[in-house]
C-alpha cells in the first residue's frame, strides 16, 4: 500500500516545423491588394501531411462582432513544394480563410502564396496598420504554429480632378466659367512644397479671364500665367494645395468612409 516516487527526468521537445509569414508589399492603400507568402520548413525526417493553414485576415473586435480588414482574392493561391508548383489545395475564403491538405516534405519546404483585398473595414488614416496571423495545425503537430505580419497604410496624396463648364450652352462673345474641383483621397495633404501645378489649354480661347482659388482672387503673373494667343493656362508652382482626406468609422457597422479634401479653381472669361 506504499507509494514510491521516481526521479524527475527532463527532455527536449523540438519543433520540426517553422513558419514565416511575409507581405510582399509592406503597405496597403484604398482599393488595393496585399500579397502574402507563407514559408513552411520541415527539419524532420518524416513529411508533414494534412496540414491546415488558417489566416485570420486581420480580424478585430468591434461592437460585439469581428470585422475583417482583408479578404481573400478567389483563385489567387499558389502552392509549392521544394519550389515546384503543385495542384491547388482546398481553400475556403472565410473569413477567416482556411487552406487544407498542405504537405511539407521531410527536410524540405513549402510555400503558400495568395492575395488579399483591402475591405471597407480597413483603417486608412495616417499611421494605421493591419496585423494578421496565420496558424498551422494538423499533420501530427503537438501544438499549433503561428506566424504574424503587420502592414501599414501607404502615406501620400491621391489626387483627382473634375472639370465642369457653366453654362453648357453659350452664345458667341458670351461669358463662361470653367470649374476645376481637385480632390485628395490620400492621408497626406498637398502643400506648397509639393510644387503641384494645374495646366489646361482652353478651346476656344478665353479673353479677359478672372481666376479664383477656393474663393480668393488670383493675379496673373503671380499665381498663374495665361496666354490669350494659345489659350494655355498654368498655375504657378506651389499655388495648388489640397487638404488630406478625412476618414470616419461608422459607429454601427464599423465601415470606414472617406471624405476627400477639396480645393476649387475657377476660370471665367469671354469667347
Amino acid at each position: 500500500g506504499g507509494t514510491v516516487d521516481s526521479n524527475i527526468v527532463t527532455g527536449e521537445l523540438r519543433e520540426v516545423l517553422t513558419v514565416v509569414k511575409t507581405a510582399v508589399n509592406k503597405s496597403y492603400e484604398l482599393g488595393g491588394r496585399v500579397t502574402y507568402v507563407i514559408s513552411l520548413s520541415n527539419s524532420g525526417t518524416v513529411a508533414l501531411t494534412g496540414l491546415t493553414l488558417t489566416d485570420d485576415l486581420g480580424g478585430y473586435a468591434f461592437g460585439g462582432t469581428t470585422l475583417y480588414p482583408l479578404a481573400y482574392v478567389e483563385g489567387s493561391l499558389r502552392y509549392f513544394q521544394n519550389g515546384v508548383l503543385q495542384d491547388m489545395p482546398a481553400v475556403v475564403a472565410g473569413p477567416p480563410m482556411t487552406v487544407t491538405g498542405v504537405t511539407v516534405p521531410a527536410g524540405g519546404s513549402a510555400l503558400v502564396v495568395y492575395e488579399t483585398a483591402v475591405t471597407r473595414y480597413t483603417p486608412m488614416a495616417a499611421e494605421s496598420t493591419v496585423t494578421n496571423t496565420v496558424t498551422v495545425t494538423g499533420g501530427g503537430l503537438a501544438e499549433a504554429v503561428t506566424a504574424q505580419e503587420t502592414v501599414g497604410v501607404a502615406s501620400g496624396s491621391r489626387l483627382s480632378v473634375c472639370k465642369s463648364l457653366s453654362p453648357t450652352v453659350v452664345a458667341e462673345n458670351g461669358q463662361l466659367t470653367y470649374t476645376f474641383t481637385i480632390q485628395n483621397r490620400g492621408n497626406t495633404a498637398v502643400t506648397a512644397a509639393d510644387d503641384v501645378t494645374l495646366r489646361d489649354v482652353f478651346k476656344p480661347i478665353l479673353k479677359n479671364i478672372t481666376v479664383t482659388y477656393n474663393g480668393t482672387a488670383w493675379s496673373a503673373g503671380t499665381e498663374y500665367t495665361y496666354s490669350e494667343t494659345t489659350g494655355e493656362f498654368v498655375s504657378a508652382v506651389g499655388q495648388i494645395t489640397v487638404p488630406a482626406a478625412t476618414y470616419t468609422q461608422d459607429a454601427a457597422t464599423g465601415a470606414w468612409t472617406t471624405e476627400p479634401g477639396i480645393s476649387t479653381l475657377t476660370v471665367t472669361g469671354t469667347l
